[in-house]
């Protein structure tokens, strides 16, 4: 492996893909070359539908993610290179559930946001530094976050930089579930399993149906499921006999 390579790590086990963040040593700080190595990443994964059932995002050390990399400045191969990425992660097929512990700020934060479920740890810290730094978010905080926690919410956390822990991040609605760290490994398995127990057929048509009515009026997107659901998937007739027996 490169350099680069290493940045972001995959592993699967049971039709679960897992990327893990892999640069402890700078607090997980995004730079270019981990971009493009979460992008290369998400392009084999979006091709693997038939063997990837849900992915997982977490990062190696005690830190998820310190968010962007402000020392040395890389240039994107192209423009908006991290936004685009970011945008690939949300709108993979599978779930992507973000496991996260330890301290997740900015842009570390602007990257969970684009998962499906965010699972916290009581070690969790997230919090939206820009104001700190005089930038002006370009990752998506400005849409995700309010999208995640509503609108007033979001601007508090973005208007005073403070930090929330994973309960309170599970009480404003930021994280779908947290537990003790001492838990954390055996509610993400037990969540994983949850999910890969059922059809991943199933799972593919409800996130496309979801990402594409996202901002439709009601009647607009009941209009979108009638048309764009992809009806009953392949496994059907084993699930349905394997329950109720041949019929």
């Amino acid at each position: 492996m490169t350099d680069s390579q290493t940045l972001i790590l995959r592993s699967d086990a049971d039709g679960v893909a897992t990327l893990t963040l892999n640069r402890p040593d700078k607090r997980n700080a995004l730079n270019v070359d981990m971009f493009a190595a979460l992008d290369a990443h998400l392009a084999d994964l979006e091709r693997e539908t038939d063997g990837v059932g849900a992915v997982v995002l977490r990062a190696a050390g005690p830190v998820f993610s310190a968010g962007a990399d402000l020392g040395k400045q890389q240039k994107p191969p192209r423009r908006f290179f991290q936004a685009a990425t970011i945008t690939r992660l949300a709108n993979l097929p599978q779930p992507v559930i973000a496991a996260v512990q330890g301290p997740c700020y900015t842009g570390g934060l602007e990257l969970v946001l684009a998962a499906d479920i965010i699972l916290a740890a009581e070690s969790a810290r997230f919090a939206d530094t820009h104001g700190k730094w005089a930038l002006v978010p370009g990752w998506g905080m400005t849409q995700r976050l309010p999208r995640r926690v509503g609108q007033h919410k979001a601007r508090e956390m973005m208007f005073t930089g403070r930090t929330y822990d994973g309960r309170q991040a599970l009480a404003m609605g930021l994280a779908n579930l947290c537990v003790t760290d001492a838990a954390f490994e055996e509610e993400l398995a037990r969540l994983t399993g949850d999910i890969m127990a059922l059809s991943w057929h199933s799972h593919r048509g409800n996130k496309a149906l979801l990402n594409a009515s996202d901002g439709m009026t009601l009647d607009a997107g009941l209009a979108h499921e009638i048309v764009a659901s992809p009806g009953v998937g392949p496994d059907f007739a084993n699930r349905v006999g394997g329950t109720f027996g041949k019929r």
